[in-house]
């Protein structure tokens, strides 16, 4: 872009900043001036409404004072036709209702039958207006909620007191009348209570404290309330969150008042919606601007480029593929030979690594009978060093059994499942385990089922998993003051079986399983262990997990299929 189109460019966006806040200013005075004059001239109407009905239901109790028939009632105490008479009245003139009442402040007739009978003594109108001769008006508050508006005049014949008759006035259809537009409107007397409003829970509260009722305002609205408006004008006050402009005019009856409050954020809506037209015609024609320049730019890159383009292309196309086939071709050779390498140590170090871990707990146990048993020959007691050598000879056919089952590691089991009881093979695991148990003096609570608890699969290979959590937990409690392991053995749908100890438990639990993974000392274990048993579980269609407890310790759960009565029937 050349300087002289910078500068074009530059004085056209402050022409356009200038123009909106001008405009915005000029825009917001229009739109509230006239916003607020529609308001007012809805008030002065609204005013005129309730003006009429007042002067027109005032007359209404004049007129009934001079009822010789209400006369005559209240003087022979003869109230059969009254009510049907002040019906007959409220359907002329519309009140909301009308009572008579006697010089006891009984209701004698009614509009509403349902408060004949009804004594208002007490009431403020009742008793004014016994004390004068002209028509009294009185607000009283409604057990039910909201005002109640009416005039009461007393019937009197040679200055003697007969009874009251009482007209009340519907206002209230004035207030569900508002309740139809946007506007919030209230009505407040002389002392500024509200007496009529579009927001009930303004009823009985002063214009102040009306306001105060607003939802507590986020952060949002307290920024926008203290900006109000970016112009500099905003609303004259805020109901329920909401910014509006006020107006007021009076009522021409007790000094009262009417007040309304119309959004502001209409206002708002109008100026945005004409300076959202003024920011998209700048926009546009920056677009054009920018569009007319940038096709100049394409234009003579066009020329110098035009002859060159395709042979570049072609040029650097070639160079690509080159490159691509020898590093490809790299990539395949060191791939071939980092595989080849890679499948050589993994499998020499998984046989080492399973030959190891799983001859070594015979092992151990070979080495305690020894000693045991080379102990009951220094003492003379060779029978029962004679038990220690048939264990030792068991344990021999053991190993051979291992190494004979590694063979079978690399190919899917289930050639070797038969039935079997689950507990024979925890008290399998509990004799090879017994004299470690001994020597660390780990206590074992058991939990086994009475009767049997059948499984299909490999009695050797759940041996060895049992034999390697046990294991993991007398390890875990070796620095425990009173170790012990749980099993609990139980079966439903499916068979359980919980090894549970009072450990510190393990810290990395959801690497447990992986293979090499070892929480142990260098030369104590290979990390191994817990990887074989999860797979010879899962060969056996169960699942073995893992979880620390919360009052201490580690578990271990198997959880296997239960052996049912056609797969027992055919093993």
């Amino acid at each position: 872009m050349p300087l002289w189109g910078k500068f074009f460019v530059g004085i056209l966006v402050l022409a356009a900043a200038a123009s909106v806040w001008v405009l915005n200013n000029w825009l917001t005075e229009n739109f509230t001036v006239d916003t607020r004059n529609r308001a007012e001239l809805r008030l002065v109407l609204y005013a005129g409404n309730i003006e009429s009905e007042l002067q027109r239901t005032q007359v209404v109790p004049i007129l009934l004072a001079r009822d010789p028939a209400l006369r005559e009632a209240l003087q022979s105490s003869n109230y059969v036709s009254i009510s049907q008479v002040l019906m007959d009245v409220q359907n002329e003139v519309g009140a909301a209702s009308i009572e008579l009442l006697d010089t006891q402040g009984r209701v004698v007739g009614a509009t509403d039958r349902n408060r004949l009978g009804v004594l208002r003594v007490a009431e403020p109108y009742f008793v004014e207006a016994r004390r004068t001769n002209d028509t009294i008006f009185a607000v009283r508050e409604r057990d039910s909620g909201g005002y109640g508006f009416g005039f009461a005049r007393a019937l009197r014949v040679g200055g003697l007191l007969l009874g009251v008759v009482t007209v009340e006035v519907d206002l209230g259809k004035f207030e569900r009348a508002w309740s139809g537009f946007t506007d919030a409107v209230a009505l407040a007397d002389s002392e500024g209570r509200i007496i009529l409003a579009t927001e009930p829970r303004w009823r009985g509260r002063t214009e102040e404290e009306a306001l105060a009722l607003r939802d507590a305002p986020s952060a949002i609205l307290r920024a926008l309330r203290a900006t109000a408006d970016w112009a500099g004008r905003g609303p004259d006050t805020f109901v329920s969150n909401v910014g509006v402009l006020r107006s007021e005019t009076r009522v021409r009856h007790r000094g009262w008042k009417l007040i309304s409050y119309t959004r502001f954020d209409g206002v708002r809506e109008q100026v945005n919606g004409v300076l959202a037209i003024v920011i998209m015609g700048y926009a546009l024609l920056l677009a054009l601007l920018f569009y007319l320049f940038s096709r100049r730019a394409w234009s003579q890159s066009a020329l110098f480029e035009q002859e060159s383009v395709e042979l570049r292309k072609l040029n650097l196309r070639l160079q690509r593929e080159i490159a691509a086939r020898q590093k490809a071709q790299e990539e395949l050779t060191v791939a071939e030979q980092t595989l080849a390498q890679s499948s050589k140590l993994a499998v020499l170090g998984e046989m080492s690594a399973a030959v190891s871990h799983e001859l070594n707990q015979p092992l151990a146990a070979m080495k305690t009978y020894l000693a045991g048993a080379r102990l009951l020959l220094n003492r003379r007691r060779a029978e029962e060093a004679l038990v220690s050598f048939q264990r030792i000879d068991d344990l021999i056919d053991r190993m051979g059994a291992i190494t004979r089952q590694l063979k079978s590691y690399a190919r899917k089991g289930g050639d070797a499942f038969a039935p079997l009881d689950l507990r024979d093979c925890i008290a399998e695991a509990l004799t090879m385990m017994e004299p470690r148990l001994r020597e660390r003096r780990v206590l074992v609570l058991r939990t086994l089922p009475n009767e049997p608890v059948l499984v299909l699969g490999d009695r050797l290979r759940l041996e060895q998993v049992i034999i390697n959590l046990m294991r993991n937990a007398v390890d875990a409690t070796n620095q425990i003051n009173a170790p012990q392991i749980d099993l609990i053995l139980s079966q439903g749908e499916t068979v359980s079986l919980t090894v549970r100890d009072n450990g510190p438990g393990i810290s990395d639990i959801d690497q447990v399983f992986e293979p090499f993974y070892t929480s142990k000392q260098p030369g104590e274990g290979v990390g191994l262990g817990l990887a074989i048993s999860s797979g010879i579980v899962a060969d056996h269609g169960g699942r073995l997990t893992a979880r620390n407890i919360p009052e201490g310790g580690a578990a271990f759960e198997i959880v296997l299929p239960l052996l049912s009565e056609a797969e027992g029937a055919v093993g």
